[in-house]
């Protein structure tokens, strides 16, 4: 069986969600051989084991910490010419993005970035992508070299599949642009101990009928009573009500949860761009002609002051 590479997402050895869930797309198309680079490479490979992955091939430097991507490039290049793999799989990040454009461009090879599905084709690997802010799902494969596909978070669920996960040094030259950019300092994200917004299987958004910053308290009542993320449409942040860091949407964060809750939000093309893709959506609006609702699972019309903090209550009296 084909091997396909798999880019790991890890902080100093922690492996980050998105990463397990691209070794269950990986084992539909072949063989996963995991990634990883960095400090603390070497003890992902417990973890990648245990969800797939056959191989790891690690490598450490201080390249990989000290400058900006080219060195992972580098990594993911020598990783292709040693497995000469059936695709490479990258977590759809900002980052992940760059990196699997540049390894597109090194080896000759099509990209296909933001898939949300992966199945195996006769002819190579066929990805599903939602296009033209999700009004059509497109379905695409690579025509020319080896497939570089990145994948959104929560488009595959996390399986156990236990495997040899063989670590393996990666040997990586690196190229002269790798120590081009060069990182000076690190602020780390102040922590509000909930999920990171792009990763959440369930995200509760607040938009211009939260009418206010110190309103947003409802909103992230309810999202810390599901263990949610909190997310804001662009008039909320525009309005300077929340971080322009939660914004969902065309010029915001694009997000795939199990479950949406939009409260006052109506739903213009720019937000739904950006979450039409979860697979379950609710709507709180008291507008009953809000365009939210034409997309909606479910959709209740009435004032989010009143119908959040109930819902939120019930949430709590059922988990107690």
């Amino acid at each position: 069986m084909a091997e396909v590479l798999v880019f790991v997402d890890h902080v100093d050895g922690a492996v980050r969600k998105p990463t397990l869930e691209l070794l269950t797309l990986a084992r539909r198309i072949g063989e996963p051989v995991a990634v990883a680079v960095g400090s603390g490479a070497a003890g992902t490979a417990g973890v990648l084991a245990e969800h797939g992955a056959v191989r790891v091939l690690t490598a450490d430097a201080p390249e990989f910490a000290d400058y900006l991507v080219v060195p992972k490039v580098d990594a993911l290049q020598a990783a292709h010419e040693a497995v000469r793999p059936a695709a490479v799989l990258v977590p759809s990040s900002a980052e992940g993005k760059e990196i699997a454009a540049r390894l597109a461009v090194r080896i000759g090879s099509g990209l296909i970035t933001d898939a949300v599905d992966l199945e195996a084709g006769e002819q190579g690997p066929v990805a599903t992508q939602s296009a033209f802010a999700a009004s059509f799902t497109t379905k695409s494969r690579v025509s020319r070299g080896t497939p570089v596909i990145t994948v959104k978070p929560n488009s595959a669920p996390v399986e156990a599949a236990p495997a040899a996960g063989a670590v393996e040094a990666l040997a990586v030259s690196f190229c002269a642009q790798a120590t081009g950019t060069k990182v000076l300092s690190r602020t780390p994200r102040e922590s509000t101990g909930r999920p990171e917004l792009t990763e959440a299987a369930i995200v509760v958004s607040g938009g211009r009928g939260v009418n206010g910053a110190e309103n947003f308290a409802i909103i992230e009542a309810l999202a810390d009573s599901l263990g949610a993320a909190v997310g804001a449409s662009r008039a909320a942040v525009d309005a300077g009500w929340y971080p322009h860091s939660s914004q969902v949407g065309q010029t915001g964060k694009s997000v795939s949860p199990q479950l949406y809750i939009a409260s006052g939000i109506s739903g213009a093309i720019q937000h739904r761009a950006g979450m039409q893709t979860s697979k379950t959506i609710v709507a709180i609006n008291k507008d009953a002609e809000a365009p939210i609702f034409d997309l909606v699972d479910y959709g209740i019309v009435g004032d989010l002051f009143q119908v959040v903090p109930q819902l939120t209550e019930e949430v709590k009296s059922r988990k107690g």
